[in-house]
């Protein structure tokens, strides 16, 4: 890693406004941007967050689309449910499993897609930029005045 000055000066001047902004009551979230920048979010800029799996939905409309295709399950799961019926049969009991689970993750990928979607029209109102899909910062750091990997004369 070679050690960039100015940016750890930013970095550190973000943190300490962050920090002051947290003791005021503001709810703050300190995370990189897609730039590879610090900024600290007010928590309605921040949708959802990744997970730390191969494959992520990091937008609202990546997770529409597994919202729409929850739904379709929920769709099938019901029409297996009622298929009986129509002969004069009893109902699939079986199928309710189907229908718990999708209905449950349709509506939870459903509120991941809404949280994000206002998200991102608020970041794009404020002018903030797009935050990392890799998650959070270790806050431990940035501690201010902390000797930073690669700079030169670092203990480490």
């Amino acid at each position: 890693m070679v050690y960039d000055r100015e940016r750890f000066e930013r970095e550190d001047a973000v943190y300490a406004e962050h920090k002051k902004a947290v003791a005021a009551g503001e709810k703050r979230v300190l995370r990189k941007t897609s730039r590879g920048e610090l900024h600290s979010y007010p928590a309605d800029e921040i949708g959802f967050t990744p997970g730390s799996g191969q494959a992520q939905v990091s937008t609202w409309w990546g997770m529409g689309i597994i919202t729409v295709f929850l739904g379709l399950g929920l769709i099938v799961g019901v029409w297996l449910f009622q298929r009986p019926l129509w002969g004069g049969g009893l109902p699939d009991w079986g199928a309710l499993w189907l229908i718990g689970f999708a209905g449950l993750m349709t509506l939870y990928t459903f509120n991941l897609a809404r949280g994000e979607y206002r998200a991102t029209r608020l970041r794009k109102l404020r002018g903030s930029p797009k935050p990392s899909s890799s998650g959070g910062v270790d806050i431990n750091l940035l501690e201010l005045g902390q000797d930073r990997p690669g700079k030169p004369g670092a203990s480490r």
